[in-house]
């Protein structure tokens, strides 16, 4: 059986939200997505858990939401960690074979891999991923695969993430306490860019910025393999922060203007036109130019594009990017955005939509920059599941690679089949099935909050 019939299950914990979905990889290798369920995250602040409580009980309500659209439980999930807590660095190891009589292994690789998690680090740290860059058998340099050759010595150049022990902990016991295991933190940069990124992207050289609402979290790739990785430690929420302060308006109205209004150019803004935004308690309404919004918020997004920048010079991979920059996450819908990202880089700026990978039946609603994180994980999981089976020659799945349960029950089959119709092991009637498994999103509304008059007049 392989895992690509599984299910898979995938828990993104953001700063502005907390997404839930569940998929599977279909027979063209693509993902189709079974369920999705969102609410707004309470408790988390730029990627770190400061309230569990509060955590708790929202991945709870997305939880619950996504088990009733699909019809059964989930047991396991890939769970996305970011934060400023992140940081990454470069080693080398090497391992001496026994003979060079026989082929190099995946065995081989994967025991070079281990003596990386031995590495000494910070006390109050720990290893997260453990990323090869390529390898060296002998004297032979620049080898992305070394199975299958021959040589007494492998070494290999490595990519490391670590992160803080207790941000991973305080996320894993969040999962915990809504009754699913984690089965593995995945860096968000490194999910994004599963979703988003295209192999000839990656190949030419290519940098990925996710914008979030607490972090902007940046991977960079070159020659097909991932050279930097990196959280920056602000995103969207500041802009709405900044709009608050500066118009002296209460935040949910600055989060409506950012929203429906702003722009990442103040030269291209509407000098013309204005918004009125309700008095706080009473008080006249103020009136806010649009120009005046889009300087606001180009100062700090400048700042943002800037800080994504260095970041990519300190890759080492600044000039080999010949993809450019794909921008990605909810702040990439940023209304001229591209212009002004393109303008501080002078490189090719596109928005990353995360449909590298979705089927034909999860396009939609799905397919929007500000899900990439959360359909990355999935086909991150999917992808470290592939390597894992591989390595185990291909032996029957084992209890703990079992992501959801029919009616609470455990089992090792697949929940859906390949028309995705039907579920297996419930007490109730074919035709409450049948209701359950069509049009799975028909339970996700999406929220509209009330928003205030626009008046457009003469400034």
């Amino acid at each position: 059986m392989k895992y690509q019939n599984n299910i898979l299950a995938a828990i993104d914990i953001g700063t502005t939200k907390i997404v839930t979905i569940i998929g599977y990889i279909n027979e063209n290798g693509r993902l189709d997505v079974l369920g999705m369920a969102k609410c707004p995250s309470k408790g988390v602040r730029r990627g770190t858990v400061l309230n569990i409580d509060e955590a708790v009980s929202a991945i709870r309500m997305t939880v619950e939401e996504v088990q009733k659209q699909v019809g059964f439980q989930i047991k396991q999930a890939f769970v996305g960690i970011a934060g400023q807590h992140i940081k990454s660095i470069r080693n080398r190891g090497s391992i001496y074979r026994d003979s060079y009589d026989t082929e190099i292994t995946l065995a081989d690789t994967e025991r070079l891999k281990a003596d990386m998690y031995r590495i000494p680090i910070e006390l109050g740290e720990e290893i997260i991923h453990v990323l090869a860059q390529d390898y060296i058998v002998d004297s032979e340099t620049g080898i992305r695969n070394p199975v299958g050759m021959f040589g007494k010595r492998l070494e290999a150049n490595f990519h490391i993430v670590i992160g803080d022990i207790a941000s991973a902990r305080n996320i894993e016991r969040c999962v915990d306490r809504v009754g699913i295991k984690v089965k593995q933190m995945i860096l968000e940069p490194l999910a994004s860019s599963t979703s988003v990124l295209s192999d000839e992207e990656k190949e030419a050289g290519v940098a990925l910025i996710d914008i979030g609402g607490g972090t902007t979290d940046i991977a960079v790739f070159h020659d097909e393999t991932i050279r930097h990785t990196a959280v920056i430690p602000f995103g969207g929420n500041v802009i709405t922060k900044d709009i608050m302060e500066g118009c002296s308006i209460l935040g949910k109205y600055a989060e409506q203007l950012k929203v429906q209004f702003g722009s990442a150019l103040g030269d291209l803004a509407q000098d013309d036109k204005v918004v009125t935004v309700p008095g706080i308690n009473g008080r006249d309404p103020k009136e806010i130019s649009f120009k005046s919004l889009a300087y606001i918020i180009q100062s700090r997004m400048e700042e943002i594009v800037d800080s994504a920048l260095f970041e990519l010079e300190n890759s080492g991979c600044m000039e080999k990017l010949s993809a450019g920059i794909v921008i990605t996450g909810g702040g990439s819908l940023m209304k001229n955005l591209p212009q002004l990202v393109k303008f501080r880089s002078g490189m090719d700026v596109r928005i990353g939509y995360p449909n590298e990978r979705l089927g034909n039946d999860s396009t939609g609603e799905i397919n929007d920059p500000m899900y990439s994180t959360s359909v990355g994980l999935l086909l991150h999981g999917h992808d470290i599941l592939q390597h894992t089976v591989s390595g185990a020659q291909n032996k029957p799945l084992e209890e703990s690679h079992v992501f959801v349960s029919a009616t609470g029950k455990e089992k090792n089959e697949p929940a859906v089949n390949n028309e995705r119709e039907t579920l297996e092991d419930t007490d109730e009637s074919q035709e409450e099935q049948k209701k359950k498994t069509t049009n799975l999103f028909a339970n996700f509304k999406k929220t509209i909050e009330g928003f205030f008059d626009v008046n457009d007049s003469a400034m």
